[in-house]
C-alpha cells in the first residue's frame, strides 16, 4: 500500500473506503471554490458519490492503471492527488490534483507532486508526465511551472465547467528533464 511521509505535517496515503466521510466533508467545505475548476463537484451531493469514486480509483489501481492518494496535513484530509490512466505503451501519465479550502499556499501540493513525479519516473519507469489545468487557474498552473514542466500549449474550450467552457494549459515533463531531489 502506498503511504509516504513527506515531512512532520504532510503524509500521502492511498485512498481507502473509510476515507469517504472525510473526503465528502472536505468537498462540502470547499464546494464553491472547487466547482469553479472541477466539473464533477456539482454531481457530488452525498457521501455515496465519494465512496463510488474511491472504489473506482481502487479498481484502476488494481488493474495497474495508477492510483489516487489523499494528502493528510496534521492528520486531516487536505486534498487529493492521482494518476490518470497510465499509457503503458507510450510510458506516459497525467497527474490531477485539488486542495480543500484553507490548505492552499503552503506548498503541500507541490510537495505531493514531487513524490508522484519521482514515483512515476523511478518506480514505474515512465517517460512522460502531463498536467493540464484551466488557463485561468493560476494556483494550479503555478505547480507544474514551479516543478520545471514545459508549457506545451493551450487546448481551446477543453472542458465544460458550471461557468462555461475553459481552455486548458498543457504542461509536460520528460524523464530526461526531471532533476531528482535526492
Amino acid at each position: 500500500m502506498f503511504n509516504y511521509v513527506i515531512d512532520d505535517e504532510l503524509v500521502l496515503k492511498l485512498l481507502m473506503p473509510e476515507h469517504a466521510r472525510q473526503m465528502f466533508a472536505l468537498v462540502e467545505r470547499s464546494r464553491l471554490r472547487l466547482r469553479q475548476w472541477l466539473p464533477w463537484v456539482d454531481g457530488v451531493t452525498e457521501q455515496a458519490h465519494i465512496a463510488s469514486f474511491i472504489q473506482n480509483a481502487a479498481k484502476q489501481g488494481s488493474e495497474n492503471g495508477g492510483f489516487t492518494a489523499g494528502l493528510w496535513v496534521r492528520d486531516e484530509l487536505a486534498g487529493i492527488i492521482g494518476y490518470h490512466q497510465i499509457d503503458w505503451q507510450s510510458r506516459s501519465v497525467g497527474i490531477g490534483y485539488w486542495l480543500g479550502e484553507g490548505y492552499e499556499g503552503h506548498g503541500y501540493m507541490t510537495s505531493a507532486c514531487r513524490v508522484f513525479i519521482d514515483y512515476a519516473l523511478l518506480e514505474m519507469e515512465l517517460n512522460r508526465i502531463e498536467i493540464r489545468c484551466a488557463t485561468g487557474n493560476k494556483a494550479s498552473r503555478a505547480i507544474p511551472e514551479r516543478l520545471g514542466f514545459v508549457f506545451e500549449g493551450v487546448l481551446r474550450q477543453s472542458e465544460k465547467l458550471p461557468g462555461g467552457y475553459v481552455n486548458h494549459a498543457v504542461y509536460g515533463l520528460l524523464r530526461s528533464e526531471w532533476k531528482l531531489l535526492g
